[in-house]
């Protein structure tokens, strides 16, 4: 083989295994039960809410006694082990044997939500053995309103396998996208209240314009109807004082001080005999 061609063979083998190790490295994501035409508009724009927690992983232990010791690994639409390639979206680890246990899978997931929660569960888990007839575990996650957090308390609630069927594992844990949109409408007050202060602007301001440059007013005639305000405010001053006064105006005074005549006149009785007769 000539040098050219051997050096195109190797650049197809580069090629080809870069191609292998990005395909192998995109980690998969949640696939909701049924064909891909069947998916809804609201489990799309759920899936897409839930977006900003695919990279966190979550872990919670549960010890019972000395028989039941396991860790509970979960992420949100990923793989917990992604190099196992089990679609394993929560996975169960015996601490005492290092067993592991698929509880859901993220080929099988179902997602709906309320006004403040988002329900993620995870079916076709690995078979019970003795319990619940022998069906695929399913994991349940309640994924609950707290504004301000992204992902916290992430906790197990119960198992329940004391059933025929429909047996599960119930998780829950708190985050912000679980959170309905804030309503940022204007209250109808708000509205009034901010449609008044753009009026009286646009009046001091327009009057204020039109008294400068067209009547030609200096000092306070350049406010707006200024004879008009200035008789408002003695009215209103008027009305305070009347209102607010604590005695009538034409009240006696309760005491009167001495004057200067007063003082006069009794200095000139008391004189009055040292006159000569």
């Amino acid at each position: 083989m000539s040098p050219p061609c051997h050096t195109s063979a190797l650049l197809l083998v580069f090629m080809a295994l870069a191609a292998a190790g990005a395909q192998q490295s995109e980690e998969r994501s949640c696939d909701v039960i049924g064909d891909e035409s069947s998916e809804s508009q609201m489990e799309r724009a759920l899936l897409k809410k839930l977006e900003p927690l695919s990279h966190m992983r979550f872990n919670v232990t549960v010890e019972k006694g000395k028989t039941e010791n396991y860790v509970y690994h979960f992420r949100v639409c990923r793989e917990v082990n992604s190099t196992s390639h089990d679609f394993g979206g929560l996975v169960q680890t015996n601490r005492e044997n290092g067993k592991t246990t698929v509880i859901g899978r993220i080929n099988e997931t179902q997602v709906f939500n309320g006004s403040d929660w988002i329900m993620l569960i995870y079916k076709g888990g690995d078979s019970y053995g003795s319990h619940c007839s022998g069906e695929k575990r399913r994991a349940v996650i309640m994924i609950s309103c707290k504004r301000g957090v992204t992902a916290s308390s992430f906790s197990i609630i119960s198992e329940e396998r004391e059933k025929e069927q429909e047996c599960f594992y119930l998780f829950e844990m708190d985050s912000s996208v679980a959170c309905p949109a804030e309503n940022s409408h204007l209250s109808v007050g708000s509205i009034l209240l901010i449609t008044f202060v753009s009026l009286i602007a646009v009046y001091i301001i327009g009057g204020f314009l039109y008294q400068r440059l067209i009547v030609g007013a200096k000092g306070m005639e350049q406010i707006p109807h200024f004879a008009f305000w200035q008789d408002l405010g003695n009215l209103v001053a008027d009305g305070c004082d009347f209102v607010c006064r604590s005695k009538p105006r034409n009240a006696p005074a309760a005491y009167r001080g001495v004057g200067d005549d007063q003082l006069g006149e009794e200095s000139e009785e008391r004189d009055d005999h040292l006159l000569p007769m």
